[in-house]
C-alpha cells in the first residue's frame, strides 16, 4: 500500500493536487466526494474550492439520503457551515444508485473534453485502459448543477458503468476507493490523449483498441490483474 493513508478528505485533496499538478484541469475544475464508512454521509468538496489547494477544512459532511448537512459520529459537534460544491446532486444520486460506489471525482478534464466538443469518443487503446476503464458512456447535455444532469448520470452508471464523459461538461468516475477512483481518472483522460494524438495524425481509423478476447477475460469470473 502505497497510497495516501487515513483519512479520506487527505486521500481527496491529493487528487486534487495531482490532477491539477498532471495538467487534466485547471483551478476549480470539478470536485471530489467520498462516502464515510458506516455512515449515511458523505466528504464534498466546498463550492469553488482550488483543487490543488484542498484540505481537511475544505470538505463538507453531508447526508447522502437527503442532502442535509451532516454530524458525523456518535454525540458529534455540528461542523462549521461550509456550501458543497453546486454539483452536490450529482454526488448524491450517484451514491444512491450505486451503493458499491465510496469514491467520485467529478472533472473538467482537457483532452477529454475537447474530443467530446469534436464529435469523438474515447477509444480505449491500452490494457491498463481496458482494466481500469471499461467502458466509457457519454451523457448528453445538461445544465451543470441540475436535477436533470444528476438523474441522468444516475441512471445512466446503474449498470455499473464507472466512467462517464458529461458532454461539455466534464467526466465522473466512481469507484468503491479514492485510490481506484483517482487511477480512473488518470487513465481516461491518458485514453483521451492518445485518441487525439491519432486524430492529429489522421491515423484515427487505424487506431486499434483492446482486443475483445482481452476485455472478455475482464469480464470474466476471474479478471487478470495489473
Amino acid at each position: 500500500m502505497n497510497y495516501v493513508p487515513g483519512d479520506l478528505r487527505d486521500q481527496l485533496a491529493h487528487v486534487g493536487y495531482d490532477v491539477v499538478q498532471a495538467g487534466l484541469v485547471c483551478g476549480s475544475g470539478g470536485n471530489l466526494s467520498a462516502r464515510i464508512p458506516d455512515e449515511d454521509a458523505c466528504w464534498v468538496s466546498a463550492g469553488g474550492s482550488w483543487l490543488e489547494r484542498l484540505g481537511r477544512s475544505t470538505f463538507a459532511p453531508v447526508r447522502i439520503s437527503d442532502g442535509a448537512p451532516a454530524m458525523i459520529g456518535t454525540g458529534a459537534v455540528p461542523a462549521p457551515r461550509l456550501e458543497p460544491t453546486s454539483e452536490l446532486a450529482l454526488h448524491l444520486a450517484l451514491y444512491r444508485a450505486r451503493p458499491d460506489v465510496n469514491a467520485i471525482v467529478h472533472l473538467h478534464p482537457q483532452t477529454a473534453l475537447l474530443l467530446d466538443a469534436l464529435g469523438e469518443h474515447i477509444r480505449i487503446v491500452t490494457t491498463d485502459h481496458a482494466y481500469y476503464l471499461g467502458r466509457v458512456s457519454t451523457v448528453p447535455f445538461r445544465l451543470p448543477g441540475s436535477i436533470e444532469v444528476a438523474a441522468l448520470t444516475a441512471a445512466m452508471a446503474a449498470d455499473g458503468t464507472n466512467c462517464l464523459v458529461l458532454s461539455q461538461h466534464g467526466c465522473v468516475v466512481v469507484a468503491d476507493s479514492v485510490e481506484l477512483a483517482h487511477k480512473r481518472a488518470r487513465n481516461l483522460e491518458e485514453a483521451a490523449q492518445l485518441t487525439y494524438r491519432a486524430l492529429t495524425l489522421g491515423r484515427l481509423d487505424n487506431l486499434r483498441e483492446v482486443p475483445e478476447e482481452f476485455l472478455s477475460r475482464l469480464s470474466g469470473p476471474a479478471p487478470v490483474s495489473i
